[in-house]
């Protein structure tokens, strides 16, 4: 779950995001359906890892990370999943204990109504680092 802990700590290292949302209510893995809202939700798509015939020291992965944004409000969606994007997208260096990390937006997921009336929209990030081989 790397790819999700550097998204994690990129979130809540963001004083504006915090400001709308606790850190209590930023989740990795599952939401319980009964959340205090507004919460977000972390969750990775999709991992792949640079193919080589001969390892190095390190492996170039690249994960596919989803933040789900669920709020009470159809209203209130828009205005929290820009202020995820303030706080991940074109971050560069490294982030916590992963080197050479870069995350761009790639691309935003469909409005649902979410659990006990709730509504959602998600926004994806291409989260790339190097790890340990």
């Amino acid at each position: 779950m790397s790819g999700v802990t550097i998204i994690s700590t990129l979130l809540e290292e963001s004083e504006a995001l915090l400001a709308a949302i606790p850190i209590a209510r930023i989740k990795a893995g599952r939401l319980p359906d009964d959340a205090p809202l507004p919460a977000l939700l972390i969750r990775r798509v999709s991992m792949t890892e640079e193919q080589m015939l001969k390892r190095g020291a390190v492996v170039r992965t690249i994960e596919r990370i989803s933040i789900a944004v669920r709020a009470g409000a159809y209203r209130d969606v828009a205005p929290i999943l820009k202020l995820v994007r303030a706080a991940c997208a074109g971050k560069l260096g490294t982030i916590g204990d992963f080197n050479n990390v870069a995350v761009l937006t790639a691309g935003m997921g469909p409005d649902v109504i979410g659990p006990g009336n709730s509504f959602e929209g998600t926004q994806d990030f291409r989260v790339s680092f190097d790890s340990p081989a």
